[in-house]
């Protein structure tokens, strides 16, 4: 008994055991793996979409590292090299999760992409093992449904006969349909019926995908069990099975079970599903074209006067008002009086002055030239005069054209007529009833989910559930 009791003695002692207050590895992935799905709960549209890639790398390496560590309830530092590390990467990427979604932005995605690039070259490199490992799912997204955007109408309940005492019409009060009625989608009969959705083929690679019992997958109620080629599984999952919601994407979780050496490993898998209606767009323009506007200009009078046998000019610029001109074709010169006088005798015709613009005025200015010149000698002069002129400037005018709300369609492209003349354009799109985006021209190429194009003077967008961010 007591060569029992110092045997069990020494294997407790060389048991790895966590230290005191620290949580041993396999308590502390399912803290990340709590974080993270708080995460995914309080992630938006626009955050379910970038995230879903660092989402689910996080989810294959939180499941490798549990598949081999179990409940073993060792230290981090007491891990080999390759799964310390390993541990660490997940930790950074949890973290950039966390940044991300709190403080969307450049820099905190850019580190988001690192530490997912880091966590999946750590998910490789646990390949050198003999423990299962999942290394890509696809699809990521699961498609819409074909028929999703039909009119559903569902079956009024059977009306109730009136007792036989009373003869009375009485109009049957509106039941509920009892659960598992079925729903009827309004289909015309010109139109011909929406094709089934086909089953989402789902294929998982990975390593030392064999198990005892055949590999599993569950999405919601459904559960099927894999079709095996070499280091891969295939499963053909009904698209009724991950469920659709009509406006916004949703993250639905599967489950992949496997049976190793009497023990279940399993993986979580997310999966992005696109809604019925993709959202919607609008597209303003602003045009803008400039009317004439012209006014009259009555310069002040500008008088010169001569000494007797005396010739005398003054010349005189204007500067057009502020955002006017002048037309150069619209003015003229206004003698307002021509005087002259010889011994006190006041006779007009002694005065030969003239009234005129200057030949080397700017663009800009008007400049009017005023003399005074004796026909006789000994005469004296005075001379009046001013100009008429004609102002013109271009009034801008400006006027949005608006192409109103429009909804997008996963099978038919949205065409907006672009206005040649237009000098800005705003297109404003949300998809998903919550990734909201702005663009201004150049208009891009598109986003996640939407291709954008133009064909001559006509703005395209198809909602496309291949363009995957």
């Amino acid at each position: 008994m007591r060569s029992v009791l110092v045997l069990l003695a020494a294997l407790l002692a060389c048991a790895p055991v966590a230290r005191a207050g620290e949580p041993a590895v396999d308590e502390r992935l399912v803290q990340l793996r709590g974080e993270r799905s708080a995460l995914q709960a309080r992630a938006d549209g626009a955050a379910r979409v970038a995230l879903l890639t660092p989402l689910r790398v996080a989810g294959l390496l939180t499941d490798a590292l549990s598949a081999r560590e179990g409940s073993s309830g060792r230290a981090l530092d007491e891990l080999p090299v390759g799964r310390r590390q390993a541990f660490a990467a997940l930790i950074a990427l949890n973290d950039a999760l966390k940044q991300a979604l709190a403080r969307p932005g450049q820099g905190p995605n850019a580190l988001l992409r690192t530490a997912s690039d880091r966590a999946a070259k750590a998910l490789e490199a646990l390949a050198g093992d003999d423990q299962p490992l999942v290394l890509l799912v696809t699809p990521r997204v699961v498609p819409p449904r074909r028929g999703g955007g039909e009119v559903a109408l569902v079956p009024s309940a059977p009306p109730v006969p009136p007792a036989e005492a009373d003869f009375r019409f009485r109009p049957a009060a509106p039941r509920a349909p009892e659960p598992g009625a079925t729903v009827v989608r309004y289909v015309p009969g010109f139109v011909p019926a929406a094709d089934v959705d086909p089953p989402v083929e789902i294929e998982i690679v990975g390593l030392r995908l064999g198990t005892d019992a055949p590999a599993t997958l569950a999405v919601g109620a459904w559960r099927g069990e894999a079709r095996v080629s070499p280091e891969r599984l295939h499963f053909s999952v009904p698209r009724e099975a991950f469920g659709t919601d009509a406006n916004r994407a949703q993250l639905v979780s599967s489950l992949l079970a496997l049976r190793r050496g009497g023990r279940l490993v399993a993986f979580e898998l997310p999966f992005l599903v696109l809604p019925d209606q993709p959202g919607s767009l609008a597209l303003d323009q602003k045009l803008r074209w400039t009317v004439p506007e012209s006014n009259t200009l009555l310069s002040p009078e500008i008088m010169v006067r001569a000494a007797a046998g005396e010739t005398r000019a003054l010349r005189r610029c204007f500067d057009a008002p502020a955002g006017w001109r002048f037309d150069k074709q619209q003015r003229r010169v206004v003698i307002v009086e021509r005087l002259g006088w010889l011994d006190d005798v006041n006779d007009p015709t002694l005065n030969g002055g003239t009234v005129e613009f200057a030949a080397d005025e700017g663009p800009e200015q008007a400049c009017l030239v005023v003399s005074a010149k004796p026909v006789t000698a000994g005469a004296r002069t005075a001379t009046i005069g001013r100009f008429e002129a004609t102002l013109v400037r271009d009034q801008p005018q400006e006027k949005a054209v608006l192409s109103g709300v429009r909804a997008l369609d996963w099978n038919e492209p949205v065409r907006l007529a672009l206005e040649p003349d237009a000098v800005e354009r705003r297109l404003y799109v949300r998809l998903f009833g919550e990734l909201v985006r702005e663009f201004a021209e150049p208009m891009p190429d598109g986003m996640p989910f939407l291709r954008i194009s133009r064909e001559d003077n006509v703005l395209v967008l198809r909602a496309d559930p291949s363009a995957e961010p």
